[in-house]
């Protein structure tokens, strides 16, 4: 058993479920997304993208991409629910928040898509 592949499915499994807790509610309710929810993906998200880094193979620099394109939707959707919150002079209306969860769930897609990976790089080893 690879030890760093252990590693990174959990963390990849983590970010996987951290993010569909976020997304999973009303598009546009705030009260059915929690923001530390959406925090703690995107920093489980950023650890899976660190622990991607040093491989090499084809199949981990799609898996990287992938982690990538993740940090790059919830660091987005951060960033909307941040403004939504502190700059916006209504505060976090319905259509700020279905963009946050809209990011969340493309960020949701692409984990994912990782998972699958993971899976299919397991499965080439083990052949």
């Amino acid at each position: 058993m690879n030890r760093e592949k252990v590693i990174f499915a959990f963390f990849i499994v983590l970010a996987l479920t951290l993010n569909f807790g976020f997304v999973l509610g009303d598009i546009d309710n705030i009260e059915h997304h929690d923001v530390f929810e959406l925090f703690a993906a995107l920093v489980v998200s950023l650890i899976c993208t660190v622990l991607k880094f040093g491989d090499r193979t084809h199949l981990g620099a799609l898996m990287l991409a992938t982690s990538l394109v993740a940090d790059l939707q919830l660091i987005i959707a951060a960033g909307i629910w941040g403004y939504g919150e502190q700059m916006a002079a209504s505060g976090m209306t319905p259509k700020l928040m279905a963009s946050v969860v809209s990011f969340a769930a493309g960020a949701l897609v692409a984990n994912v898509i990782s998972a699958v990976l993971l899976v299919v790089e397991t499965a080439l080893v083990r052949r």
